[in-house]
């Protein structure tokens, strides 16, 4: 197994890493940008640092985020081969025979069935390539995965016995969670923040991972959405008001669902969903007349730009951002490390 160090050192693997860490860690020490600080001028009018920044939080954090991936990634290498290490010692052989004896002999080599099952899914992408041409590849494939399999259940056995305990944090932002109703438990382990917008074709991705996420984690997670609709999308604003005007009559969730699986948002669909809904159409119509909660949903649009959003959707993972209509195992990988970092266990 090449990513796990040995006696001799580090691997080349884990040395790529640490040199990226390294390169991250000179520009993290340089001196502290104040906001009062000059960075340009224009026509004799200064542009701060602090608005420099701001301008470009998002993308700070983003790079917050890749510098912590980088650093997780070089220090589970390196814990992976410290507890190899300490095992190798334990039973008196070199490391080597260790990663043989535990990783090598206990994967299992592929069978005739299992190559086939591959060749077929990829068949169409294959093209004339026959099963012969391909089948050297496919049993390298099939047996990484199994190798990385039983890697990392036998790291978790060697973390039970050799205690572990990982104080690297993760770069947080501090998300007030807005005014509409969340879903979860008032004591959930992991509060997720949205900002969307309805009319947004990547939020609606982004909301099918969420309905995985509590499906599979149900009362461990709070979920929470908050409006950020784009200036160009006409009918995202609209629909925000919609949602809260139905919050009234005890329909937030229901509606906001309806909202993502609809394929237009005008005003007349939106007073359909009501109608479906069952809800007192004068009293949503007057609500969604009065545009009463403008001011609610600029609110929102200025605490999702104040912690660096500027598209749509983003989210906020106990405080870890995540851009983008992220699949959901982008989420599950997230809630896990933080369930594992509470000690609560997975469902």
């Amino acid at each position: 197994m090449k990513s796990i160090r040995n006696d001799k050192g580090a691997s080349p693997i884990c040395r790529r890493i640490l040199a990226a860490v390294l390169v991250l860690l000179s520009l993290a020490a340089a001196p502290p940008a104040y906001a009062s600080e000059t960075a340009a001028t224009v026509a004799g009018e200064p542009i701060t640092m602090g608005e420099l920044e701001k301008s470009v939080r998002s993308h700070l954090i983003e790079i917050d985020n890749q510098r912590y991936e980088v650093l997780d990634a070089g220090l589970q290498e390196l814990i992976g081969g410290r507890l190899f290490l300490a095992e190798a010692k334990s039973r008196g052989i070199a490391v080597e025979a260790l990663r043989r004896e535990e990783i090598v002999s206990k994967v299992a080599e592929a069978t005739d069935a299992e190559i086939q099952a591959v060749f077929d899914m990829n068949k169409q992408k294959l093209g004339e390539t026959t099963l012969d041409d391909v089948r050297d590849q496919i049993v390298a494939y099939l047996q990484g995965q199994r190798t990385a399999a039983r890697t990392t259940e036998f790291l978790g056995e060697l973390r039970a016995k050799y205690p572990t305990v990982v104080m690297l944090k993760p770069p947080l932002v501090k998300v007030a969670t807005g005014n509409n109703p969340p879903r979860g438990a008032a004591d959930a382990a992991v509060t997720i923040v949205a900002f969307s917008d309805y009319e947004c074709p990547y939020c609606k991705r982004g909301e099918q991972s969420i309905e995985a996420v509590l499906t599979k984690y149900g009362d461990k997670v709070r979920y929470y959405h908050r409006d950020f609709p784009l200036p160009f999308h006409a009918n995202a604003r609209p629909a925000a008001q919609a949602a809260r005007c139905a919050n009234e009559q005890g329909k937030y969730w229901d509606y906001h669902a309806m909202l993502f699986r609809s394929a237009e948002l005008s005003e007349e669909h939106l007073k359909e969903i009501a109608d479906s809904l069952g809800l007192d159409r004068g009293k949503f119509d007057e609500c969604l007349a009065s545009g009463k909660y403008g001011k609610a949903i600029d609110a929102d649009v200025a605490a999702g730009a104040e912690v660096g959003v500027s598209g749509t959707p983003a989210f906020f993972v106990n405080g870890r951002m995540l851009s983008g209509a992220q699949p959901a195992e982008k989420f599950f990988a997230l809630i896990d490390a933080e369930l594992a970092r509470k000690g609560v266990g997975r469902r």
